[in-house]
């Protein structure tokens, strides 16, 4: 039977994290974009451990009045670590007027949704480039399995420390790096609607994540809307496809 343990996975990951930088930029910084949710809050801890904190650097994204960015500020206090905030607002607000001047049709409520995460995303790799750093991706496996993310947006990342890790097993690697039980427990809202995430998905991270370690669901309505989310998204996490041209030659060496 599978057991989570907490300490062998943080401390495989923290050196993940080491050998990451090693091979792809041995004097480069961990740039993560601050929400003040878990998975953000844990992945810059253990960057924090990996590499110390003077090479992680928080990015703050707060799209006009945040509620809760007291949050993303008690983390930065809590790791120590150099932070910036940037607001979000008005470049979000150009695009839209630009978008409703110049579309063809009426914008999309799933446009407005997602265009702040790439927002968000598209200055976060602005912050990393000047700061010699590397995007830390933030999502979880729970997350991921469903696609509860936006392509390009939270979803994008140079490497992702929480991948493979669900919510639960997430939060117990938090609460082993000591960090505030605010900040490992807080309930994700989706910034929009006011709703939570699990409000949005339609079912609990207890059973998703069950789901995910056991194959098991007892409850078949809730197992085909996981299946099915998991169907229509899986493209989320595969390569761009391409064209594959199998009769032209590639002779260049492809080096590792």
């Amino acid at each position: 039977m599978y057991t989570f343990d907490a300490e062998r996975v943080k401390n495989e990951i923290v050196q993940w994290i080491r050998d990451f930088f090693a091979a792809n930029g041995p004097d480069c910084n961990a740039v993560v974009a601050i929400s003040g949710g878990k998975d953000s809050s844990v992945t810059a801890a253990l960057c924090v451990e990996a590499l110390g904190k003077d090479r992680v650097f928080g990015v703050l994204l707060p799209k006009g009045e945040q509620e809760d960015i007291d949050m993303s500020y008690l983390l930065v206090e809590t790791l120590g670590i150099r932070y910036t905030e940037i607001n979000i607002q008005s470049c979000f607000d150009a695009v839209m007027e630009e978008m409703r001047k110049k579309m063809p049709v009426e914008i999309s409520r799933q446009t407005t949704t997602n265009l702040p995460a790439r927002l968000r995303m598209a200055v976060t790799y602005a912050v990393s480039q000047s700061m010699n750093g590397r995007v830390a991706n933030t999502c979880n496996l729970s997350e991921d399995w469903v696609g509860y993310s936006t392509r390009y947006g939270d979803a994008a990342g140079d490497f992702s420390p929480l991948a493979k890790l669900t919510v639960q097993e997430v939060r117990e690697v938090g609460t082993l790096l000591g960090l505030p039980d605010k900040l490992v427990h807080k309930v994700p809202i989706d910034g929009l609607s006011g709703l939570t995430d699990e409000d949005n998905l339609g079912f609990t991270y207890a059973v998703l994540d069950k789901y995910i370690r056991t194959g098991i669901c007892e409850d078949a309505e809730t197992k085909q809307k996981i299946d099915n989310k998991r169907r229509w998204n899986k493209f989320k996490l595969e390569m761009m496809p391409s064209y594959p041209h199998e009769g032209a030659p590639i002779k260049a060496v492809d080096v590792e």
